[in-house]
């Protein structure tokens, strides 16, 4: 079959004719120059839920720092974003202060103790990907809680029953759940029903929801009492350690008392690069993200991208042959650097970075030209990303996620939180060939303790030192290249926040050899050109990243918020 042909199957659901696809292209360029960002003076909250979002701002009016609101909003997403906030699952966060220091904090959720590198194998030595995405076996130990009272203990300002107060509020009184979220749980009804404590509270019993279903938790209101009375102890100690470890050995999962007990979050040095002038300040691992956004922007600095060279072929083509090589090395070199050693320093260099460059030819390499590596498991899209930045001039960066859309679907019974199935970012059998392509070896083998690598890429860029772009992305592996084209978007094509997010985005992940683009996100003669120079074309994909982002303009005092159109977010200042 011709690449043409290939092409025409590929785009058969999206692209009908030039013309359809020219002015579609158009109209999505329009409305995201038109629709401007929000602005404020103070500080700024940006989060993927408007009840998450009006929590953030009322902790910010209040005199509360940039973090103070990070922990509100977190926890009020565990309420009000079930299918990735969470206090059953894990994330990072990227702090930079007004004092000038950056620093970051892993709660990402680790493997239980009892684990081994072929349990999710059966005695052929096969992989039995059930066993990591489904049920208590796929849970990992949760860091969040722990996460987020670490961040507000050493710096906030605030009280932990004053940031968690609102959260429990919401799931005691409730809210009405609306088109969008309602149409989402319902996606997930024949799972939710596979559990009582979903079912009872993720359908109406057993059917799905109506958009104007009122959701009541009172059970992970109760849960969330615990923790403001008793602090990290009343998730890793006491009732509900208790019910997480009782449940998890009668369904064969792995969790135990000392797992939970033992958890600690880890306060890590930034990943730190320069673009064109601007600092980054990013993830270090076990996420992948930081040091894949560094190298990506060390590499593209050798470029100079005209302002009408957006979205081109060339400027598509030089990206794209800068990610495959970013992605192969991820595949490599990138896990838990407390059980690996991981090459950062090089990886981030300039000087690596040129190298690179330099074998950048006008025509794509192919990826089996590449490095090549070994096919692991699906990183899944659902994770969820909020900024905040305050008056006093502290950001926060902040990506959580359970793995999949609501995790395992498992509700602990009597705390009313979903788990995690994040046990399948591991590398669970290395070799294992995988549908959806993401590349891993041996840095990411499952073992006891071990945090399992994450393309989770919350950021920060610094101009002259202060706060210029708060930004992150939910997308799996598509979340270090969501965030990277958004900085782009800023610092070479001089977009305002809005139209940065809003602007149409593509994809390459090295394997598999393909570019993906979004629905009705360029044009047949950009894709022509693109195959001229020997790229693939993968099937158009609804929605790459969904970006929430804030821009500080520090001449003038203006902050600006954008949320991703793509999404269902809020943007508010004050």
């Amino acid at each position: 079959m011709t690449k043409e042909l290939r092409l025409t199957s590929a785009y058969s659901k999206t692209i009908t004719t030039t013309l359809l696809i020219v002015c579609l292209s158009l109209f999505i360029n329009l409305s995201a120059e038109t629709k401007r960002p929000v602005r404020a003076k103070n500080g700024m909250v940006v989060s993927p839920s408007t009840l998450a979002t009006d929590i953030g701002v009322e902790i910010l009016k209040n005199g509360g720092n940039a973090v103070d609101a990070s922990v509100a909003v977190g926890f009020a997403l565990a309420v009000c974003y079930p299918s990735a906030g969470n206090i059953g699952g894990g994330g990072f966060m990227v702090i930079h202060l007004e004092d000038g220091k950056s620093t970051t904090i892993d709660f990402r959720e680790r493997a239980p103790l009892s684990v081994h590198k072929d349990i999710y194998l059966d005695e052929d030595g096969n992989y039995n990907p059930d066993l990591s995405t489904k049920g208590w076996t796929s849970a990992g130990v949760p860091g969040s809680v722990a996460g987020l009272i670490y961040a507000l203990e050493k710096y906030g300002t605030m009280r932990l029953s004053e940031v968690i107060t609102p959260a429990i509020k919401l799931a005691e009184n409730g809210f009405e759940v609306g088109y969008d979220l309602a149409n989402h749980i319902n996606i997930f009804n024949e799972d939710f029903n596979e559990y009582e404590a979903s079912k009872e509270i993720f359908t109406a019993e057993g059917d799905s929801l109506n958009e104007d279903h009122f959701l009541v938790q009172k059970e992970l209101a109760n849960a969330l009492k615990l923790i403001k009375e008793n602090g990290r102890d009343g998730f890793y100690k006491g009732y509900i350690a208790d019910l997480i470890v009782k449940q998890s050995f009668d369904n064969g999962g792995y969790i135990t008392h000392k797992d939970l007990q033992e958890y600690n979050p880890v306060e890590r040095m930034p990943i730190k690069g320069n673009y064109k002038g601007y600092e980054i300040i990013s993830m270090p691992p076990p996420s992948s993200g930081g040091i894949a956004l560094v190298q990506s922007l060390n590499i593209l600095e050798n470029f100079e991208f005209a302002k009408n060279a957006w979205h081109s072929s060339d400027y598509i083509h030089k990206t794209v042959e800068a990610l495959k090589k970013v992605y192969a090395d991820r595949s490599q070199h990138l896990g838990d650097s407390d059980f690996y050693d991981v090459p950062a320093q090089w990886l981030t260099s300039k000087l690596y970075a040129k190298s690179i460059f330099d074998k950048i030819k006008t025509i794509a390499t192919p990826s089996d030209s590449i490095a090549p590596g070994i096919p692991v498991t699906y990183e899944s899209k659902e994770t969820t990303h909020y900024s905040i930045v305050d008056e006093f001039g502290n950001a926060v960066s902040t990506t959580v996620t359970l793995n999949s859309s609501y995790g395992n679907k498992i509700v602990v019974e009597g705390a009313g939180f979903l788990l995690n199935n994040e046990m399948d970012d591991f590398n669970a059998k290395p070799g294992e060939p995988n549908q959806y392509g993401l590349i891993g070896g041996e840095a990411n083998s499952i073992q006891p303790g071990k945090r399992m690598l994450s393309s989770m890429t919350p950021t920060i860029v610094l101009e002259d030192g202060k706060p210029y772009i708060v930004v992150g992305s939910p997308g799996g592996s598509q979340i270090i290249t969501s965030v990277l084209q958004v900085i782009l978007n800023c610092i070479d094509f001089n977009m305002d926040i809005q139209g940065a997010i809003d602007m149409p985005r593509f994809h390459h992940q090295w394997y598999p050899d393909e570019i993906l683009f979004e629905e009705f996100g360029t044009t047949h003669d950009v894709i022509s050109n693109l195959i001229l120079k020997g790229h693939n074309i993968g099937e158009a994909d609804s929605w790459i990243g969904r970006v929430q982002g804030i821009l500080i303009d520090q001449e003038n005092n203006v902050i600006f918020g954008g949320t991703d159109s793509r999404a269902f977010g809020k943007a508010v200042g004050y």
